[in-house]
């Protein structure tokens, strides 16, 4: 009889919980038993590691009774992240690696048929919730790659079961290296503002959403720029810091590989507007993160906004408040982070046309009311500024003067958001509404203009906190420690929108 135990990890939302594969072999009826609550993946992998094993000339034990646990038996584990652990432990307790080098290491990878070692989802989720811990991790090409980027963790890589055979017996017949890839710096963003011609108004509004991290609606027709707008906002944010840019990693690890060119950059996603509700908020079984929290720490645009379903667009309204999402089954639940910064666009009636001097609208009041009316008044109210991009006719396109590059726009971006952490913290967008009064600093005269615009346009308590930020945000920009009047009425201006 004889046992060995192998450390792994389970993912469980964007924590990688520890886990004992405890591989008992005892005389009796030849058998092969996975228990600990393991999904159909896990179970698959008993006829994985056996095909491996076969294949790469070591011995399985036929004649043995297997007995493969998981422990904590009450965590779910799912994936084909155990067929490593399992292999090395039939390995150890058959005697064919010496079993006194496994509690040093913990692993996880997929084997193929042939013993060759595939990725694996969650490789930096693991390396985070091993960091600064006396356990070397061991993982496949690849998946190695992506657990180096966390600092203070030994990790090595395998391409096949047989390296790790070499690198576990006594004595070692080779050493496992360390992964060969590495993250290079973030490259300059391609995409830049002086592409865009004209439109000094919506420029105007991304950088103030970029400076105080608030949420954005372009509407306009067809063609004016909208979406060029949109894909133009991550190069005007400051470059994640490393804490930032391994969480974003590991969150985007969680969906599938990390590209180690992303590393750094702020994510933006894009999704299609038949996107369900569980594609934006994340569900499934176990549950999987959504398109708010793989733009953890960057940008979600939503192009077409109305044409949504209203349960997806509903959904957004309880992250943008909170910065997080958590998911509920019947049998488990899960927290993901979700500060995105929200981008949207919409056209102001079904045939685009509404307030374009060059072509009339089709479209009869009713459809227009209906149209705008997919957006509810809750969810409008939780977006900051709300802008409109005009058409603009072709003399004026020709005749209009370069812009200014993205480089000098995020330069003040990075300024103003500067000015914001030093004095609070945070930027603007995460200010609650007792820190936004000890932190805004109007004018005498600016406060008024804001109980006036407020009381006229009957806005609620939430549209007057967000004017606040916004004006703050402008202010941060021009470099005032107090709101101006004139920031106040830009303010009030950007949030009238629909």
């Amino acid at each position: 009889m004889s046992l060995a135990v192998v450390h792994s990890r389970a993912l469980d939302g964007l924590h990688a919980a520890a886990v004992d594969v405890e591989v008992h072999l005892a005389n009796g009826l030849p058998s092969f038993t996975l228990v600990g609550l393991a999904e159909t993946e896990v179970k698959e992998s008993r006829e994985r590691v056996r095909a491996a094993l076969i294949s790469s000339g070591l011995s399985f034990p036929h004649d043995k009774r297997i007995t493969v646990n998981l422990s904590p038996a009450d965590l779910p584990k799912e994936g084909s992240r155990f067929d490593l652990p399992i292999a090395l432990g039939l390995l150890a307790a058959s005697g064919q690696i010496a079993a006194d080098r496994l509690p040093g290491l913990e692993c996880a990878g997929e084997l193929a048929l042939s013993g060759e070692l595939r990725p694996v989802r969650g490789a930096l989720a693991m390396a985070l919730a091993l960091r600064n811990g006396r356990r070397e991790l061991l993982l496949p090409r690849g998946s190695a790659t992506e657990a180096a980027l966390v600092q203070g963790l030994t990790v090595r890589e395998a391409g096949h079961l047989l390296e790790l055979v070499a690198a576990l017996q006594t004595p070692p017949q080779r050493t496992l290296p360390p992964p060969s890839g590495s993250a290079a710096p973030p490259a300059p963003d391609p995409l830049d503002l002086r592409d865009i011609k004209g439109q000094a108004g919506p420029k105007r509004a991304l950088e103030i959403a970029a400076a105080g991290g608030l949420s954005l609606l372009l509407i306009g027709p067809p063609g004016t720029g909208k979406s060029m707008l949109a894909q133009r906002l991550p190069g005007l944010l400051p470059p994640l810091d490393d804490e930032q840019a391994l969480e974003s990693a590991a969150l985007q690890s969680l969906a599938g590989p990390f590209d180690l060119a992303r590393w750094g950059r702020r994510p933006f996603r894009a999704p299609h507007h038949s996107a369900s509700a569980v594609a934006l908020v994340g569900g499934g079984s176990p549950p999987r993160p959504g398109e708010i929290t793989l733009a953890q720490h960057g940008v979600l645009f939503l192009d077409e906004l109305p044409e949504f379903s209203r349960p997806a667009l509903e959904a957004l309204r309880e992250p943008l408040e909170t910065g997080r999402i958590l998911i509920s089954r019947a049998a488990r639940q899960a927290e993901f982070p979700a500060r995105f910064q929200l981008l949207a666009a919409m056209n102001p009636c079904p045939c685009g046309q509404l307030g374009n001097p060059l072509t009339a609208c089709r479209c009869s009041p009713e459809q227009v009311t209906r149209y705008q009316g997919r957006i509810s008044g809750p969810l409008l109210e939780r977006i900051d500024l709300r802008v409109e991009v005009p058409v603009l006719p072709p003399e004026a396109l020709s005749a209009a003067p370069d812009g200014e590059a993205s480089t000098a726009v995020a330069a003040r971006v990075r300024q103003a958001q500067t000015l914001a952490l030093a004095r609070q913290g945070r930027v603007n967008a995460r200010l609650g509404a007792a820190e936004l009064d000890q932190q805004a600093h109007p004018t005498d005269a600016a406060l008024a203009l804001l109980h006036r615009a407020a009381t006229k346009l009957a806005w609620s308590g939430r549209s007057y906190h967000r004017v606040l930020r916004i004006a703050r945000s402008i202010a941060d920009l021009a470099g005032s420690d107090s709101i101006q009047p004139a920031q106040m009425a830009e303010a009030v201006q950007l949030r009238r929108g629909l």
